[in-house]
Order: C-alpha cells, then structure tokens, then sequence
C-alpha cells in the first residue's frame, strides 16, 4: 500500500477512535468539559482546518480508485469474454488482485470520507443535546426561583393579612372591655345611689314616725 493510502488509513483509525469516545457513555460533567474544549479551542479548531483540507485530497483519492476499480472491472470482464482468462492463470491471476487493490482503495477512501461526515453530523447533535440541556437546567432553577418568591409573597401578604385581622380584633376586644367597664362602674353607681336612697328614706320615717315601706331593692 502507498504512503497515501496508508496515511488515509491511519485517518480511518483516528476517525473510529473519535467516533468512539463521542458516542461513548461518559458522565454529563466529563461529556460537557470533552465539547467544550473541542469547540473553544483554538488548537482543535487549527486541526479541523487541517483536515478539511485533507479529507479534499482523500476526496480526490477516492474518485481516482474508483475510476480505476472501474476500469480494472471492464479490463478483467474484456478477459474473460475472450477467453484469455482460462489459457492464462497468471494474467487472470494479476487481473484479480488489480481488482482487489481497487475496490480496497475505493472501500477505503469511501468510508473514510462517509466517517466524517457522521463524525461531524453526530458532533453537532451531541454539542446542540448540551446545550439544551443546560438551557433545560437554566429554566428550571429560574423556574424553581419564582416559585419560592412566589411562595414567600404569598406568605408575606398573608402574614400581613393576619396581622391586620389581629389588630382589628384586638381593637374590638378593648372597645369590649372598656364597655364592659362603663356598665360595671354604672351598676356600682346604681346600687349605690339605691343604698343611699333606702338609707335616706330610713330616716325620713323615723324623723317622721311614718311606718312607709318605699324602699327598692
């Protein structure tokens, strides 16, 4: 194999190892610091760039090959509508492995370049599944927030509705009392002017000699 082809195979290896980590069952932390830092760096970003402008050179490999497994097909089939296939074993022999050799370079340009494009789909889901799950958690601590707000003023007015009703009873139950009061002191008024009258009148019969009952009770 060529040096190009083996560089576009090591390529391969490093797709799949990658394809791998990213699709693998890390923790959430671990997950968001790994896309993170492949999306804010500067030196990953200087790499990408360096192989988009290798996978276009991987692209060209790939049309080549495939001109060529195609051009070995027609050659091998040519062969063998005339017959020269089953006289010679070594020409048929060479024809196969020419075909061999091709398909395994269009085999391996081709998925080397379908890779990339799942390692790019299948990067971009994962980074957008982050990031709405951190909004997802944004929202919901904000939502948790106005919720205990909400709480906590409801608590307040109510508090503030309970004092107010305390107040007003307290206000009641004074008016009450000092009601309460004024008749007491009123009826110790009454009996007492009863008492001074009865004591009066008392007198008044006995200065008179007057045996009158007109005393209350």
């Amino acid at each position: 194999m060529t040096i190009y082809y083996s560089l576009t195979f090591m390529l391969l290896a490093a797709e799949m190892g990658t394809f791998c980590a990213l699709v693998a069952p890390l923790p959430y932390a671990v997950r968001k610091r790994l896309f993170r830092f492949l999306s804010e760096s500067p030196i990953v970003a200087k790499i990408a760039y360096g192989l988009k402008i290798s996978f276009i050179f991987v692209g060209i490999l790939f049309a080549d090959a495939l001109q060529r497994m195609f051009r070995v097909t027609a050659e091998a089939d040519l062969g063998k509508g005339r017959g020269q296939g089953m006289q010679d074993v070594r020409t048929e022999t060479n024809f196969a492995a020419r075909k061999f050799y091709a398909q395994r370079n269009v085999y391996l340009t081709g998925f080397t370049l379908f890779l990339s494009l799942v390692l790019t789909r299948t990067f971009y889901i994962i980074l957008d599944l982050i990031h709405t799950q951190e909004e997802y958690a944004k929202l919901k601590q904000e939502t948790a927030g106005k919720s205990r707000s909400a709480g906590a003023g409801a608590g307040g007015g109510a508090a503030e509705g309970d004092k107010k009703v305390i107040e007003e009873l307290k206000k009641r139950l004074a008016a009450s009392e000092a009601k309460e009061r004024d008749f007491e002191t009123l009826k110790k008024q009454a009996s007492q002017n009863a008492a001074e009258y009865d004591n009066l009148a008392t007198k008044y019969n006995a200065a008179t000699g007057q045996n009158s009952d007109k005393r209350r009770d």
